[in-house]
């Protein structure tokens, strides 16, 4: 049986009080809060197993590597990868994202290939094929969104062509909160022989990924959006692409030896992590891993479906009140109340405690899609309750009343 409130007392964040009111955090899609027992991980590491990885011999060292190791023999575990030469640590999706573009991209297309993403990307998931097509002269081209929020597969399916060489998409939008399906598109995407990137940042905290089953190519993530630290983060490539893929980084760690004019690199995966990583950060995704298994993927996803089952309907019923997305939404919901942008919005709902995002959430194209400057949005994850989503809802009438008649 779920108890969230048990799960509830192992954040220590949740326990505070903001504008005199109790802190109901709804930015979940931004970066989640953290565990006592990834926080535990990172002192431990800091006071007693402190040192470089895979360079010493001593007792400390030898520590800090067995256990930076051991995290990514569990993320492998996690994506159920073949084998751990595919996992590669990175700072974050934006930088796995990156690296794929200059490593994998800037090697292997070429003048009028073709690049194949979505209206309703990530700006981590736009701006590295921009510059990749701006530099080798490559054509980027947008699939576009149906009215009611999903990836137009018509439209996927007319633009791919034996041109198309790299199709990168969001296995779930950070906006629309649509979950788009991975292993049709992979089986398109691979029949007109182009690869596939997934940006799995919004996934890979909310469900059991099988990156075998899918069939990516490339798939990346963020520990700080699945209760690990921030500045840690995944790349998980199929191996005989990333023997293939050049490193971007150089320097110490990913060699494996250096002549006076040339050098040659080391092996997966230590062929791209070049310097001194972030063993901490490493480590606690490790222990945030851990964490999640504990609760369960079924489990997590379940309460975070009742929530939204539970709340959408109420947001719905607000007259005024717009809702983005498809109707199977997951724990991301953007909306708009009529008449109140949604930074004012925002600003109110903190004031009643309630920290939601307010913005284009790095989503320019597709808020311009969506024909609206901004959105507001709420993000709910395993340690929210449905006592929150009601004073979540209390507080939008509330401030709707105000922004409507001008007193509460």
């Amino acid at each position: 049986m779920y108890d969230v409130f048990k799960v509830r007392q192992d954040f220590p964040a949740l326990n505070q009080v903001v504008n005199d009111e109790k802190l109901i955090y709804l930015d979940n899609a931004a970066t989640t809060q953290k565990p006592k027992q990834v926080l535990e991980t990172i002192e431990k590491y800091y006071e007693l197993d402190n040192a470089n990885v895979h360079r010493g011999v001593h007792t400390l060292a030898e520590r800090a590597t067995k256990e930076y190791e051991l995290a990514r023999e569990k993320v492998q575990k996690l994506i159920n990868a073949n084998s751990e030469k595919e996992v590669i640590f990175t700072r974050g999706a934006t930088t796995s994202l990156n690296w794929i573009a200059r490593g994998y991209g800037e090697k292997f297309l070429k003048e009028d290939d073709e690049i194949i993403i979505s209206f309703m990307e990530h700006h981590a998931n736009i701006v590295p094929w921009q510059q990749l097509a701006k530099k080798v002269g490559a054509k980027l081209k947008y699939v576009e969104i149906t009215t009611d929020g999903y990836l137009n597969i018509e439209d996927l399916k007319k633009k791919l062509s034996n041109k198309t060489k790299i199709v990168a998409l969001a296995h779930v939008s950070n906006v629309l909160g649509t979950e788009n399906p991975i292993k049709e598109i992979a089986k398109m995407a691979h029949e007109v022989g182009a690869i596939i990137v997934v940006d799995g940042a919004q996934a890979v905290p909310h469900q059991k990924i099988d990156v075998v089953d899918l069939d990516a190519d490339f798939y990346v993530f963020s520990g700080h959006k699945m209760c690990a630290p921030t500045g840690i983060g995944v790349l998980y490539g199929k191996e005989k692409l990333l023997e293939k893929m050049d490193p971007v980084e150089f320097g110490g760690e990913m060699i494996d030896f250096v002549y006076e004019n040339d050098s040659t690199w080391t092996e997966l995966p230590w062929k791209f992590e070049a310097g001194t990583p972030n063993i901490s950060g490493g480590i606690a995704l490790g222990s945030a891993i851990d964490y999640l298994n504990n609760l369960g993927f079924d489990n997590i996803k379940k309460h975070e479906q009742e929530i939204v089952e539970y709340v959408l309907p109420k947001m719905l019923n607000i007259d005024g009140l717009i809702v983005y997305g498809p109707k199977d939404h997951t724990g991301v919901i953007s909306f708009n109340l009529e008449n109140v942008h949604p930074h004012d919005l925002a600003t109110a709902l903190d004031m009643e405690g309630i920290a939601v995002r307010a913005g284009h959430h790095c989503t320019q194209p597709l808020m311009k899609h969506l024909e609206v400057p901004a959105t507001a949005r709420a993000s709910f994850y395993l340690y929210n309750t449905k006592e929150e989503a009601d004073e979540f809802i209390a507080a939008l009438i509330k401030i709707k009343e105000y922004f409507t008649n001008g007193f509460i």
